[in-house]
């Protein structure tokens, strides 16, 4: 009894200590980096102190992360990409709360130059400012999908003028891009090699002409143009 215990000097055994919580800093580190989303990330960084200066280390050594569906504002997201310094993949979807100030801060930290691949795919809060500004510094960037937001030519022309590795881009429902800006993009990014168009108001006469600048171009599109005389996949 506890009584009996405190009479006779008795020490209740001590608790044991999660294994978990026995792994070194580093080693946990590297097992929240394995986390495939922000909200996993954000969980295990509730768990305790040690667990979020983890968190911080895995960032700091993951290459891809998804905040698609997750509701992160602007500076919660460019917080976590600033820790990302390695990052190459970066995906923030919709669900998103981002914002064009979102995608300024974003564009300062470290990772950007190296960016290989970028979604802003579904975000209503964007325009051109924001997505020039970002494009401008990843230089790298060889896939971007910009699909169902607002932007215009002014977009493309940003994308044509510093990614000159993209290899691919999605438009869906980029009801605003003109030829124009499609014609730029494919006279100054050699290694393009597939455009997703569907829903954009350019006629197929036009997609045409984007084939005749680059012959091997994917077009991806939606049946309105099947029977065009394009390439479409």
């Amino acid at each position: 009894m506890a009584g009996d215990d405190a009479r006779s000097g008795a020490v209740a055994p001590a608790e044991e200590e999660p294994h978990v919580e026995r792994l070194p800093a580093d080693i946990l580190a590297h097992v929240l980096s394995l986390l495939p989303s922000f909200h996993d990330l954000s969980m295990a960084g509730a768990v305790s102190r040690r667990w979020r200066r983890a968190v911080g280390r895995s960032l700091a050594t993951r290459r891809r992360l998804s905040l698609a569906g997750q509701r992160t504002g602007d500076e919660s997201t460019a917080r976590l990409v600033r820790a990302a310094v390695n990052l190459r993949d970066l995906d923030i979807c919709w669900g998103c709360h981002i914002t064009d100030q979102g995608l300024l801060d974003i564009s300062s930290a470290a990772c950007v130059g190296n960016l290989t691949s970028v979604s802003l795919w579904g975000l209503a809060g964007i325009t051109d400012k924001g997505v020039v500004h970002l494009v401008s510094r990843a230089r790298s960037l060889q896939h971007l999908n910009i699909g169902g937001t607002f932007i215009t030519d002014e977009s493309l022309y940003a994308v044509a003028d510093s990614c000159p590795n993209l290899k691919s881009i999605i438009l869906w429902s980029c009801r605003h891009v003109t030829e124009a800006g499609l014609v730029a993009l494919v006279n100054k990014c050699p290694e393009l090699e597939c455009i997703n168009v569907g829903g954009m108001r350019v006629s197929p006469e036009s997609f045409a002409g984007l084939q005749s600048i680059s012959p091997a171009l994917r077009i991806r599109s939606i049946p309105q143009i099947l029977n065009a005389d394009v390439q479409v996949a």
